[in-house]
């Protein structure tokens, strides 16, 4: 049976989760803009920087779906406020790093972290807000992605250029340490306790055979191009494909035992959800990717710093936020201003050598609000298709598809920049590859239209 939470606690209770979403996103963001330091001060090479920004998102999204089932078996608050120690204790490693391969392992940990603490979002606004006020409740939860975006960006300009302390880019993780404490306190005083699903058990062998698959698909992919492509990477990514065709094979027959799978098997049997859940690879696809190239870039092609590539794409991030609020569940008209702007931005790097940074802001702003058009109105058509008692699993799943295509798409991304000559190039190539991940998301919407005159995608406010 569905439990639903309605108590004037719950918009407190918001407050605080969204802190969480808020950091986390704020992190990724400020990794970025302190890529091109972080890489000088630890002689890193290209494939490293890749992995400290990828295997976060790697870390993040294998294990995900097990942080939500441990949401649904343990209750979300305790599950949640784990996983915000948890990511600032990480911070703190990273912080402390002294080579690139601590940084990487550090990173890992963060990203672990946060798979326990980012479904418990989800869920607990899934089931808080199961009445009219659920859109609003959303879209606060995407104006908190797109300050995140804006702060960390900014953040990042500022700490790096500022170098408090001698720390240079260290102090983009020390920061997350105050926060994260102020958090989780927060959380503990003001979270309300959410029923668990009784019955719920974790599997433990599913949850390492999804590990363990994701690993073996993505790693080799990371990898590969730095390694010269050896023919034992092959086999690793075989290897990690098969894992996965048997960890649904696995998840079967967990369910023909009577036992508790890791994901909910009847929302694979959902066509909407499934045509949303590609809607959400194909958008993240193009999303953290797109930041990562943005920042190499504006540093190193066109010669900005840490502060004024920040100050360039801070238009962009306040148009997310305004793109959030605004958009009504227009996903459809949100993914083509996406297209227009990313358009926009190869048309100006491929015809001015040295771009003026007001004049980038111009397609960078139309992008971002395209952006926003579709996050949070995305997140909420999917998880509509949840029922409460598996809110943490659907958000586990929902949240997994975001991380997967996140680091693939910071892969790939990664692989078609550093292939092509001179950075302006390398940036228009890319992103021309990024335009066939919005084509995918529309293509992706239509479908979820088509089968669910319930959801209102196309010119239509939500109420």
């Amino acid at each position: 049976m569905d439990t639903h939470i309605v108590t004037p606690r719950r918009w407190w209770a918001l407050a605080s989760v969204a802190a969480a979403q808020f950091i986390a996103v704020a992190d990724a963001f400020i990794v970025n803009v302190a890529i091109p330091s972080i890489r000088a001060d630890l002689r890193a090479g290209a494939a490293e920087i890749e992995a400290v920004i990828a295997v976060y998102q790697i870390a993040y999204a294998a294990l995900l779906i097990t942080g939500g089932r441990l949401g649904d078996i343990l209750g979300r608050k305790p599950v949640f406020i784990a996983g915000v120690l948890g990511f600032t204790a990480a911070s703190l490693w990273c912080g402390l790093a002294e080579s690139a391969l601590i940084l990487i392992i550090a990173r890992a940990v963060q990203g672990a972290a946060a798979a326990i603490m980012v479904p418990q979002v989800l869920a607990s606004i899934h089931m808080l807000f199961p009445d009219e006020a659920r859109t609003r409740a959303f879209a606060i939860f995407g104006v908190a992605i797109g300050l995140g975006a804006a702060v960390g960006f900014m953040a990042g300009g500022w700490l790096v250029t500022l170098d408090l302390a001698g720390l240079g880019w260290r102090s983009i993780f020390f920061v997350n340490v105050p926060i994260g404490i102020d958090i989780a306190l927060a959380a503990a005083w003001l979270m309300p306790r959410l029923p668990r699903a009784i019955g719920t058990r974790l599997d433990l062998k599913g949850a390492v055979v999804l590990f363990l698959g994701l690993l073996g698909v993505l790693l080799p992919t990371m990898f590969g191009r730095e390694l010269g492509w050896p023919w034992w990477i092959w086999l690793v990514t075989a290897a990690g494909m098969t894992l996965l065709a048997g960890f649904m094979r696995l998840q079967r027959s967990v369910e023909r035992q009577g036992g508790m799978p890791l994901i909910d098997l009847g929302l694979l049997a959902d066509r909407v959800f499934l045509a949303g859940m590609g809607a959400t690879f194909c958008f993240f696809a193009g999303n953290l990717s797109f930041y990562f190239v943005l920042t190499l870039y504006m540093q190193n092609g066109i010669g900005l710093s840490p502060f004024d590539a920040a100050l360039t794409v801070m238009p962009m991030a306040l148009a997310f936020v305004v793109g959030s609020r605004l958009s009504g569940g227009r996903l459809i008209e949100g993914c083509v201003v996406q297209g227009i702007g990313l358009a926009g931005t190869a048309v100006l790097a491929g015809t001015t050598a040295h771009p003026a940074m007001t004049l980038l802001m111009l397609p960078l702003a139309v992008f971002g609000y395209g952006q926003g058009m579709v996050l949070a109105p995305l997140f909420n058509a999917v998880l509509m298709q949840v029922r409460h008692a598996h809110a943490g699993s659907g958000a586990g799943m929902l949240a997994t598809t975001q991380q997967v295509a996140n680091g693939t798409g910071v892969v790939l991304a990664g692989v078609v920049y550093f292939a092509v000559p001179g950075d302006r190039w390398a940036l228009v190539a890319t992103l021309i590859a990024l335009g066939c991940t919005v084509l995918g998301t529309l293509g992706c919407l239509y479908r979820m239209q088509s089968r669910s005159d319930s959801l209102r995608f196309v010119s239509l406010r939500s109420q």
